[in-house]
């Protein structure tokens, strides 16, 4: 397997309806995942970017949340028309997609 350029980590946490930090599986993240899933595939993009489905990354009440290493970006609140955009601007050219990045207070 060749080493990715970029590898992008999509929150697929569940907790139980009513929990107090919320979750991405409530959010949508199974949508997002699977765009991104699909678009790889179409593009041919496996191999030089990989994908993989995690558990908590911690901004649950803004998720779904998605995170591209190495260059630690986290982008919130994405929805499934969003994955073209990160692919393209960001996977592709190198330039993060600022109107879904997180609030810098997440990392805090």
């Amino acid at each position: 397997m060749a080493k990715p350029e970029k590898h992008v980590f999509v929150c697929a946490q569940s907790r139980p309806p009513g929990h107090p930090r919320g979750s991405c599986a409530q959010l949508g993240c199974a949508a997002v995942l699977q765009t991104f899933a699909q678009q790889f595939e179409q593009g041919q993009l496996h191999g030089k970017f990989a994908l993989t489905s995690t558990g908590c990354l911690g901004a649950c009440d803004i998720g779904p949340t998605v995170i591209v290493y190495p260059d630690a970006v986290m982008y919130t609140k994405v929805k499934p028309e969003d994955v073209g955009e990160i692919i393209s601007e960001h996977l592709q050219k190198g330039e993060p997609v600022e109107r879904l990045k997180a609030p810098a207070a997440v990392w805090a």
